[in-house]
């Protein structure tokens, strides 16, 4: 049995609110946006939250479980892909060793009414979701991920909705 609060977690176990990923994910778009305490247990860092100080950090025993259970990181694939959803994005064709990430054009526009707004907290989550994929080995999702929020969301739709500040977030944090 594993210490590690992550890794138990991303095993099936619950978070300090009794909620296991699987129920996390089947949550409503709306559920979603308006708690606020659970993103740092499905995309954990290393570095603490001032929303939910409680939440586990990212050790090297955390990045070396991921790195050996295929399984953990299939379930972080699913908590990427549930949240690419809610934002309005989704998973593009491309090469069968590459990742990409693109806008959803029948999601988007409702999606983006949430959380393409300047200094909205979305920004901030979704950074988090890029240093925890790049941490816990989902590297190509993460560098995915970074290319459709700089390329297709930043230089188009959000030009004027996303702060040169939180474009900078993004470019470093995988």
């Amino acid at each position: 049995m594993t210490t590690d609060r992550i890794v138990a977690f991303y095993a099936g176990g619950p978070d300090d609110q009794g909620r296991t990923l699987d129920q996390i994910l089947g949550w409503s778009d709306h559920f979603l946006e308006v708690t606020h305490d659970y993103i740092q247990w499905v995309f954990p860092t290393r570095a603490a939250s001032g929303v939910n100080p409680s939440a586990p950090l990212v050790t090297a025993q955390t990045i070396t479980a991921f790195a050996a259970r295929p399984d953990l990181r299939t379930r972080l694939g699913r908590a990427l892909s549930r949240m690419e959803s809610f934002y309005g994005l989704q998973r593009g064709t491309a090469s069968a060793d590459a990742v990409r990430i693109e806008i959803d054009p029948s999601r988007f526009t409702e999606r983006a009414t949430d959380w393409l707004r300047p200094h909205n907290h979305n920004h901030l989550r979704l950074t988090r979701i890029l240093e925890s994929l790049a941490t816990l080995g989902l590297t190509a999702e993460a560098k995915a991920l970074q290319r459709c929020l700089l390329t297709d969301v930043y230089e188009g739709p959000g030009a004027t909705r996303i702060t040169p500040e939180t474009a900078r977030f993004w470019r470093t944090a995988c």
